[in-house]
């Protein structure tokens, strides 16, 4: 009975490779504010696949394709967001860290 709270994967119709076009609308919508869950649901795609569009591992160049698009199409959101790049963010402690402790 577990296997009632599955989740199906969508059909076969509705996954399809990611294009370019995609990848600016996906930094555009990341812009937006768009949930990444929503983006994963809306593009039938693994999480993954949108990570690697933000680091541009996947479609590079896009996100200034994607930057150039959104100036154009909201131009008064311009100044409140970032636009730089994705940053990883690390889950090992730095090293430097440790020394903040005593070793009582």
């Amino acid at each position: 009975m577990a296997t009632a709270f599955l989740v199906e994967p969508p059909p076969a119709i509705a996954r399809r490779p990611l294009t370019e076009d995609d990848a600016v609308d996906i930094w555009i919508a990341r812009w937006l504010r768009i949930r990444p869950v929503d983006l994963q649901r809306r593009y039938a795609c693994d999480p993954r696949r949108l990570y690697e569009i933000w680091e541009e591992t996947r479609f590079p160049g896009s996100r200034a394709r994607a930057w150039a698009e959104f100036q154009s199409r909201f131009p008064d959101l311009e100044p409140r967001f970032d636009p730089g790049p994705h940053r990883r963010i690390p889950t090992a402690p730095h090293p430097d860290q440790l020394s903040l402790f005593s070793e009582a």
